[in-house]
């Protein structure tokens, strides 16, 4: 018999389970009937199987490797932050941070404001939005002040700017131009206020500069590609109100070739021929380059090369040709958090008028310009990030510098520098002078950064510069310490608070002292006015699209003499709007 069901099945184990016990109680029982037990025989067939599949068991979590960290330097800027306090251009610019991010279309804008000592001030940013075939664009801006610290008119100034840009992209080339635009008018304020016939005319003092810039630019996209470069070549102009004028042809290279994932060979230089007319026509050609191999051996990054350079300049008979070493070493001693580095050096700094006249636009005429030679040059450092969002640098220079310019006030017999036929010199222009020796300077700096989440941000930055002249008196118009301090504050992406506060010790000029009839005036060196300037801003914005904002400079009304007889205004107050579009 033959069960199949898992009923019966079960049924037939009780039943065989129950049988020894029920055949012995049946033995032990009388028999009533007297009947007969008969064999029985069961069969239990198990014909189903269930099987389930082999579980999966994985013991290895997966591996996501974490993304590359991008190494970026953080280049800070407060764009528009400050309105230049006559002419407050440190050479050491307080630390400027990333700025935040253009919206998702288009970052157009137009500002527009007015502010004390009759300042109007007007910026447009003008671009197409975001391309993959192209970009192009035109930047404008304009700041004017009809009166300012002394004699209202007479110390005025303005500055006015275009530039046109454009760039397209074609496989693994980017093709570009610009074109910068602009004039600058100033005043030659700082004349002598013991003298009959004050205030001047205005229009008699006046100093008017006027530059053009383009430039014609291909670079490599192709990350990847072993060649990378960046070469262009351009032409600057640049003339002032009276017969000086400079023409510069210029090209620059920057180019690196990876030979492997730890070597390349990185090739820079530069060309530039000026000719400079003034009453005398000067022609001024300047060449250098700077090949090196880059080899990256775990911690240790070691560059060597060397940087050639020639300058048509004759001034004090420096060698006109120089070939520096071009050396640097760097160690991470920690990955991301610490790097050490150490170099030696040396290089020829190009010297422009077009430069020149940003920094200081009361220079006299027929100036002398040459091209500094710095080398060698040594250095040593580190950059830290001991914690997330702080950053610090250190650096300390040492180098040997060649015409090295200084500013010192003119001396040169213009109307009304001569009293009662007694040379007094011109106190309202300013000359380039240089030491007949080289120049040693020592370059201590350092910065730090702390960015907590595009919220608050706070900078510092500070350098000592120790200048040791030989045949010069002292270092005109070089001030050794300047500090930069800033700080902005951006509450729930409505109201965006900064501050900065730049210092500047006291540095020299030149004055005349009457001496007697004989000697007549004398030239003394005159300390400056140490500096304390302090500016803050405040932006709030209505909409996406709206936002008005004020700012001040020189809030602690110093009027100071960054340069020798030219204190800078007082309070400066500015307020406008921003429309965003």
């Amino acid at each position: 018999m033959t069960f199949r069901s898992p009923q019966t099945l079960a049924f037939a184990a009780l039943l065989a389970a129950v049988a020894p016990h029920a055949s012995a109680w049946a033995q032990r029982t009388p028999a009533k009937t007297g009947g007969k037990i008969e064999d029985a025989e069961i069969e239990i067939v198990k014909e189903r199987v269930n099987q389930l599949p082999e579980a999966t068991r994985n013991y290895e979590k997966i591996k996501i490797e974490p993304p590359t960290k991008q190494k970026q330097n953080v280049g800070y800027t407060f764009p528009d932050f400050r309105l230049p306090a006559d002419r407050l251009n440190p050479s050491v610019r307080v630390l400027t941070i990333k700025q935040e991010e253009l919206s998702p279309l288009t970052g157009n804008y137009v500002k527009g404001a007015v502010g004390n000592y009759g300042t109007l001030y007007g910026k447009a940013y003008l671009h197409n939005t975001r391309s993959d075939a192209a970009s192009y664009g035109l930047d404008f801006s304009h700041l004017s002040s009809t009166r300012g610290s002394v004699d209202k008119a007479n110390s005025g100034s303005s500055q006015t700017s275009l530039g046109l840009n454009g760039e397209t992209y074609s496989g693994p080339m980017t093709l570009g131009a610009k074109l910068d635009l602009g004039r600058e008018r100033y005043n030659f304020y700082g004349y002598n206020r013991n003298v009959p016939r004050l205030p001047p005319e205005a229009d008699s003092i006046k100093q008017v500069f006027q530059r053009a810039a383009v430039k014609v630019y291909a670079r490599n996209r192709d990350k990847d590609a072993a060649l990378q470069y960046d070469f262009g070549v351009g032409f600057n102009f640049w003339k002032d109100r009276f017969q000086a004028r400079e023409n510069n042809f210029n090209a620059s290279l920057r180019s690196t070739y990876n030979m492997s994932e730890k070597g390349h060979v990185v090739v820079n230089g530069d060309v530039s021929f000026i000719s400079y007319k003034d009453s005398a026509t000067t022609s001024r050609p300047f060449v250098q380059i700077t090949p090196s191999y880059e080899l990256t051996l775990n911690r240790l990054a070691v560059s060597v090369g060397a940087t050639l350079g020639y300058s048509g300049d004759t001034i004090n008979d420096v060698s006109q040709f120089n070939v520096y070493p071009a050396i640097r070493l760097g160690y991470t001693v920690t990955e991301d958090k610490f790097l050490v580095f150490a170099g030696l050096g040396g290089a020829i700094q190009r010297v422009t008028m077009y430069d020149l006249t940003t920094e200081m636009p009361w220079l006299g005429s027929n100036q002398r310009v040459a091209d500094t030679h710095r080398g060698p040059t040594l250095y040593f450092g580190f950059n830290a990030t001991p914690v997330r969002a702080l950053e610090l640098n250190a650096k300390v220079t040492v180098s040997n510098d060649r015409n090295l310019y200084f500013y010192n006030n003119g001396g040169a017999v213009v109307p009304g520098a001569i009293t009662n036929g007694i040379f007094r010199g011109d106190s309202t222009r300013f000359d380039l002078v240089y030491d007949k020796k080289a120049t040693q300077l020592l370059n201590v700096h350092g910065e730090a950064l702390y960015n907590a989440t595009e919220q608050f941000r706070l900078g510092f930055k500070a350098d000592y510069n120790g200048y040791k002249v030989h045949t010069l008196e002292k270092a005109y118009h070089r001030p050794a310490f300047q500090t930069g301090l800033f700080a902005t504050y951006n509450m729930y992406s409505k109201l965006l608070l900064g501050a900065e506060l730049y210092t500047y010790s006291s540095s020299y000029g030149s004055t005349y002292k009457r001496q007697d009839t004989l000697v007549g005036y004398r030239k003394l060196p005159r300390a400056t006015d140490s500096v304390v300037d302090l500016n803050l801003r405040g932006d709030y914005r209505f909409s996406e699209n709206l936002s008005i904002f004020a700012l001040g400079n020189n809030l602690l009304g110093r009027k100071y003499e960054r340069f020798l007889n030219y204190p800078v205004k007082g309070i400066n107050l500015l307020a406008g709007v921003t429309y965003d579009f």
